[in-house]
């Protein structure tokens, strides 16, 4: 099976020799290594999505554009992880949301219904109401602030 490689890019309105310096402290930044080479180079970009996280690399080039300097960063290469311990919390919140459904039909279940309402209600507020995503787009988001902010002049 092929792996699908993704290009993102943002246009900025500075020149590309102070966009790649940007791009060379947001990476910095956020932890991500870059193998700079002139205008272009390799980035190894770590990621989370979601309860995977991973890291995600390929090459980025700043281009000169008449508005100013485009940077292109094709994810060719990636590799991620489950988090297991938020998969495992969300397994035993799914346990306590059955408990609190099915005591209606098994009303034996009934002293135990409230344990299972905190248990699913724990899965929400400990696990889904912290997840996040930061990846690709993010980080040249990231560049842009590093940048100045400047968009492209039109």
């Amino acid at each position: 099976m092929a792996q699908e490689i993704r290009e993102h890019d943002i246009e900025l309105g500075e020149p590309p020799d102070l966009v790649m310096a940007a791009v060379a402290r947001a990476a910095e930044a956020w932890g991500a290594d870059f193998e700079r080479e002139g205008d272009s180079g390799r980035l190894y970009l770590p990621f989370v999505s979601g309860l995977r996280r991973g890291l995600v690399s390929g090459p980025l080039s700043v281009e000169a554009i008449p508005e100013g300097s485009r940077v292109v960063f094709r994810a060719e290469e990636t590799a991620h992880y489950l988090q297991t311990s938020s998969v495992a919390f969300l397994l035993i919140a799914a346990a306590g949301g059955l408990l609190t459904i099915l005591w209606p039909f098994y009303p034996h279940l009934l002293p135990v219904a409230p344990f299972g309402a905190i248990l699913a209600i724990g899965g929400w507020f400990l696990v889904v109401s912290r997840l996040r995503t930061s990846g690709p787009d993010e980080f040249l988001a990231a560049v842009v602030a590093e940048a100045g902010g400047a968009p492209p002049a039109r």
